[in-house]
């Protein structure tokens, strides 16, 4: 099933609109934390990881 993180959930001074979508959680994890570490600054830890997994929505991201 498709799952998705929606960037525009996360309050940010850039106002990132970015929306990763992947069939798989680990790919979408892994994406996500590699643009949150390149795009925004964050550090890829177990503690971040956990925060990205509990953004994730099942389906595909609103228009």
């Amino acid at each position: 099933m498709r799952r998705y993180i929606d960037c525009r959930e996360f309050p940010s001074e850039m106002k990132c609109t970015v929306a990763i979508a992947a069939d798989n959680e680990d790919e979408l994890v892994n994406a996500a934390v590699q643009h949150a570490v390149a795009v925004h600054g964050e550090h890829d830890t177990p503690d971040f990881r956990a925060e990205i997994r509990k953004a994730i929505h099942i389906g595909s991201p609103p228009a």
